[in-house]
């Protein structure tokens, strides 16, 4: 008997844990914001704003996964080499590009909606940034890998219908098969982005 109970005890423990580590989909969401609206209204320079965007992105996008979902079929094509330099590359440059445009805004207001669970893997969370005099308010769905749920990140960004993800990859294939879909191609063109 005893031992029953305290295996029941170790279960509600046990779940309670698990419970407590898990992160809503939702609070990551809006959470993630409230860190990247507090570097934007801080009064420092516009590369220390760039550097610590990146450093949030770093933490809470899936920078690898939506590489490779850019990259699309010609990941197939690959040795583990050219993988590896295309993740080195496209790392730089989505932080680049991420933070860069993100850095023009001056403290931005995105209120958390609400989220609509699509599987064990995936929530799409659905926010709005407030309208101003200079810009009109604007729908963003966000896609949030949620495989590990102690650790949720960000796959892509929908605004206002529009994928990010999706509109990178139509860009890459572009390059490619423009260029016989020579890899060194579209590494030259995120690298001249880089360097610019």
């Amino acid at each position: 008997m005893k031992i029953k109970k305290y295996l029941i005890i170790f279960f509600i423990y046990f779940l309670n844990i698990n419970i407590v580590h898990a992160i809503q989909p939702d609070i990551f969401v809006q959470s993630t914001v409230n860190r990247a609206s507090k570097i934007l209204s801080e009064n420092i320079s516009k590369t220390d704003k760039i550097n610590e965007l990146k450093n949030i992105a770093k933490e809470t996008v899936d920078i690898r996964g939506i590489g490779f979902y850019t990259l699309g079929a010609a990941r197939k094509n690959l040795n583990e080499e050219q993988k590896k330099k295309y993740l080195i590359i496209f790392e730089q440059y989505f932080l680049k590009s991420f933070s860069s445009r993100l850095a023009e805004y001056t403290n931005p207001e995105i209120d958390v909606l609400g989220k609509k669970v699509l599987s064990e893997n995936y929530t799409i969370v659905t926010s709005l940034l407030k309208g101003t005099s200079e810009r009109p308010e604007i729908k963003i769905d966000w896609r949030i890998y949620t495989k590990d749920p102690k650790n949720p990140l960000i796959r892509d960004l929908i605004i206002e219908g529009l994928s990010l993800a999706r509109t990178q990859k139509e860009e890459f294939s572009s390059v490619l098969n423009s260029n016989n879909d020579d890899i060194n191609v579209l590494f030259s063109t995120l690298e001249k982005f880089i360097n610019n």
